[in-house]
């Protein structure tokens, strides 16, 4: 059947065919009277010619031939030069002699085409995973962030009065570091997030001891309870707490295993790591904070928004929060 914008129905093509080869009209006559361009005209008289009343029908408009898939050894090399080398379509082009489309379609087609789909360190395809159910996995690490001085930091009020407000805080605080340079000192942000819904729990502390890291363990733990949570394993790198007695005992009594990553393969732990820059970029360097203590204060409100109401792109482009479905004690 003819499109709802055609301008010619297989009737009316041959009554135009006949017109022309068979009354003799002029092509270009016919072509005005059927209100169609002289080459439409053309092209239908000729088809009639050959083929008769037949060749007046729809035909499919694809290709008659199809380009010839790649063969697999040359898309093993193409695969080979973008996990060993991170190369992009152009220079894997240029070494294979190629079209860099076809190097594109491929890489696309192997889900290779964007760096992002690749690990760092080994260039293989990323490892995702994701548990089944809220608590069955959390992740805890620390944050460091540089304390703000008293009236704010270098990166919003510049380097020479950000000087200035460092020489200011340390007047008033008296701490210098070994080389007599101000001191401000460091925050340290204990965070803890659950594997499957990304709800977040974070406290800012001085230190990051085992028992500073213990007792945000209990805190978050109580506080995913409250939220009908019940955490079973918990996953952290393999810092100075989460290696001491205190934290080993501590999971213990809580009910809890614990799991630690693999020695320098942070992306084990890749879900938290993220997390640290969106905190970074959302919370930490967001705005102009006055003094370290106004910053601290800011954290309750923004992990609020965090959880409730900014859309995570790893969960569909929900919020955390919706995707907690515990009702009655599902995961408990």
């Amino acid at each position: 059947m003819s499109h709802a914008n055609a301008a010619l129905t297989p009737r009316h093509r041959l009554r135009l065919a006949r017109l022309i080869v068979e009354e003799r009209w002029p092509t270009s006559h016919a072509a005005e009277f059927f209100n169609v361009s002289w080459r439409t005209a053309d092209k239908w008289a000729k088809r009639y010619r050959a083929e008769g009343p037949s060749g007046m029908n729809d035909r499919s408009s694809a290709r008659h031939t199809q380009h010839a898939k790649t063969p697999q050894p040359v898309v093993r090399k193409i695969v080979h030069l973008r996990w060993k080398q991170r190369l992009g379509p152009v220079p894997i082009a240029a070494k294979l002699g190629m079209p860099s489309s076809t190097v594109h379609a491929v890489l696309t087609r192997c889900r290779l085409n964007r760096l992002s789909h690749l690990d760092r360190v080994t260039g293989e395809p990323a490892r995702r995973y994701e548990r089944e159910r809220p608590g069955e996995l959390i992740h805890v690490d620390v944050k460091k962030l540089g304390n703000v001085p008293d009236g704010g930091g270098w990166r919003y009020v510049g380097r020479q009065r950000g000087d200035w407000n460092r020489q200011a805080t340390r007047q008033r605080t008296g701490a210098t570091n070994a080389y007599h340079q101000p001191k401000v000192g460091t925050c340290f942000v204990h965070t803890v997030i659950d594997d499957y819904t990304r709800l977040a729990y974070a406290e800012c502390h001085d230190d990051e001891t085992a028992l500073t890291a213990v007792g945000v363990l209990y805190r978050a733990v109580a506080w995913f309870a409250e939220h009908g949570v019940s955490v079973e394993r918990v996953l952290s790198d393999n810092g100075s707490p989460y290696v001491s007695h205190l934290w080993r005992d501590s999971c213990a009594d809580l009910g809890i295993k614990h799991k630690r990553t693999r020695p320098r393969r942070p992306q084990t732990n890749g879900k938290i790591e993220r997390f640290h820059r969106t905190l970074a970029d959302g919370w930490a360097y967001r705005r102009l904070y006055n003094s370290e203590d106004a910053r601290r204060a800011a954290l309750a409100g923004w992990l609020h928004q965090y959880n409730h109401h900014r859309p995570h792109s790893a969960i569909g482009g929900q919020t955390p929060i919706t995707r907690l479905n515990n009702l009655a004690g599902h995961h408990s």
